[in-house]
């Protein structure tokens, strides 16, 4: 599978040239917060699309590695 940028990957990679992409730490730790936050909305958007389903032996821990981080679990 493909793997697929997140809206704070993409807007990382579209304010920052790669040429320019030495953070301080607090920007390197908001844009880590960012990304943790996004994952934990996917995740609960998955989770909550479930319980329509009955998809349940799907976490959505597995979901976002395989959908964001192109790899399986």
């Amino acid at each position: 599978m493909e793997k697929k940028q997140t809206a704070v990957e993409w807007l990382v990679e579209q304010l920052i040239p790669n040429a320019m992409r030495m953070f301080d730490a607090t920007t390197c730790n908001a844009i880590e917060q960012a990304k943790q936050m996004e994952k934990e909305q996917i995740m609960d958007a998955w989770d909550v699309g479930l319980c329509t389903r009955s998809m349940h032996d799907i976490c959505s821990e597995y979901y976002y590695n395989d959908t964001f981080k192109g790899g399986r679990g």
